[in-house]
């Protein structure tokens, strides 16, 4: 079969051609290349009861930055691969987000990166969250919904709508001019048994943070404040059959320093981990608060009610400040904080009992891992296993995956060669499966060795034995972030 490939558009870059920066080379080198791909080689078998789509997000710079690049600042692109009949099919392209359009028309970088002072942009438009005039880059989080791919972004902005399939342009999903103000944070979660979508937002102004629910039709049928103490920077949410659960964590941006227009978080241990517990389709009135150890928690894996009480696991960082150090640059100080093993990011879990307010915790294992995803029909239910991502140690990206028995403790692991990276590994159930291990892990690696890309199938129960397809893919993609599963009744 001969592989078919075309070129759907390609951009100029405007970064230097012997770029040396750590996020813009070697796995995190960008893009300038949208593909349509299909006949792909694939070196296995595809099985024919996988179907549906595989999205990944990734950070894709175009432009150099205003003063000092980070790897969120990127442009998002999201890449589409559509299994189906044992076959496959890939497509990318980027988000045409406004920043991106406005900035591509004047060929230069216009709003300041997460690592810039926000004085030194030009445009202030568009900018949601309690990061002044940021580029909404729409470069973190894809989910599906309503048969449509969601991109967003993690300091707050529109939701961009694309095919989840061939990635055409959608326009911005609003639920009919009716979103909140500050838009809508990364993370939004959707229940594949009710059809809803639950989102949050956090900005700079009282009440500092909003809980929203969607309907399976796309109305928007409640929006709660959730009031805090003041600006945070929460970065994802849970939920269970009947609650969403929010978080106040004690690591956000130094007032004293925002006041004068330099944005820094700051981690304060002497403050607690506070969780809101809200009832879905609730008002402000009915939240419960709950306080545990200080941390911060990146991602959380999944929720659900256990009795009277609420069963919370995520990933805990043991040292989420890690102490600057003297022999490094400005810059490679900055990125410790992408380092998840200086972070020490654990698997953890949290108890919240809602008769009699106390909150519990305990860790499900001491390896560093982040970057959990679930069997997505079990999300807000009980549930068994997560797969998540085996950390790099010195930088942000991730050198295999790994199976956890959240009952057990045991853990089953694939890593990849030297050189080789994986993307953020879903779970795709199997068409007609019953059992929650019962389908494939998909995910996309980087190979710096040999300057190639390709989509990894494994049978979700049997990890370890290795990929049962080896799918490549037109072009080495960059890495990035997450990526999420649409089986074939979503689409």
């Amino acid at each position: 079969m001969d592989v078919k490939v075309e070129i759907h558009e390609r951009f100029e870059s405007g970064l230097p051609p012997a770029d040396d920066h750590p996020y813009r080379t070697g796995a995190w080198r960008p893009q300038v290349t949208e593909y349509d791909a299909w006949d792909l080689d694939v070196d296995g078998v595809i099985p024919d009861d996988l179907a549906g789509v595989y999205l990944r997000n990734t950070e894709n710079p175009l432009l150099p930055p205003i003063a000092r690049y980070h790897p969120f600042d990127g442009d998002g692109m999201l890449h589409s691969i559509r299994f189906g009949g044992g076959a496959a099919t890939y497509h990318n392209r980027f988000v045409r987000t406004d920043g991106f359009l406005a900035e591509r028309e004047e060929l230069r970088s216009l709003w300041a990166g997460v690592a810039e002072l926000p004085s030194s942009a030009e445009r202030t438009d568009g900018c949601h969250g309690p990061r002044p005039r940021m580029k909404d880059g729409s470069s973190t989080d894809v989910i599906v919904h309503r048969g449509s791919a969601l991109s967003s972004f993690w300091m707050c902005g529109d939701l961009y709508r694309l095919d989840p399939v061939t990635l055409d342009d959608l326009g911005k999903e609003d639920w009919g001019g009716h979103a909140p103000p500050g838009g809508v944070s990364a993370h939004p979660k959707v229940d594949e048994h009710t059809g809803e979508l639950l989102f949050f937002n956090y900005t700079n102004d009282d009440p500092y943070m909003r809980y929203g629910e969607v309907d399976a039709a796309g109305v928007l049928t409640n929006v709660v404040d959730v009031t805090l103490p003041g600006p945070r920077l929460p970065h994802d949410m849970a939920f269970t059959e009947h609650y969403a659960i929010l978080c106040d964590l004690p690591m956000f941006h130094d007032p004293i320093a925002a006041a004068e227009g330099v944005y820094y978080p700051r981690f304060y241990p002497e403050l607690p981990t506070r969780f809101a517990i809200v009832p879905r389709g609730g008002t402000a009135d009915r939240i419960r608060w709950f306080e545990a150890a200080p941390t911060f928690v990146l991602h959380w894996i999944n929720a659900y009610e256990d009795g009277d009480e609420i069963v919370l696991d995520g990933f805990f960082q043991n040292n989420p400040s890690p102490a600057k150090r003297p022999d490094l640059t400005v810059e490679q100080n900055l990125f410790r904080y992408l380092d998840l093993h200086t972070l020490e990011s654990t698997a953890h879990r949290w108890r919240f009992n809602l008769v009699t307010g106390e909150c519990r915790e305990e860790p499900l294992g001491d390896d560093v891992r982040e970057f959990g995803t679930i069997n997505g029909r079990h999300g807000g239910r009980p549930y068994r296993y997560a797969y998540n991502a085996v950390a790099a140690e010195g930088w942000f990206g991730f050198v295999g995956v790994s199976r956890l028995d959240v009952e057990t403790g045991d853990q089953e692991t694939y890593l990849l060669p030297d050189g080789v990276y994986a993307s953020e590994t879903t779970m795709a159930p199997r068409v007609g499966s019953g059992a929650e291990d019962d389908g494939y892990l998909v995910t996309i690696t980087m190979d710096t060795v040999d300057d190639r890309s390709e989509c990894l199938v494994f049978d979700a129960a049997n990890l370890a034995d290795g990929p049962l397809a080896r799918i490549a893919l037109p072009e080495r993609i960059c890495s990035g972030t997450h990526a999420t599963w649409a089986g074939i009744d979503r689409l």
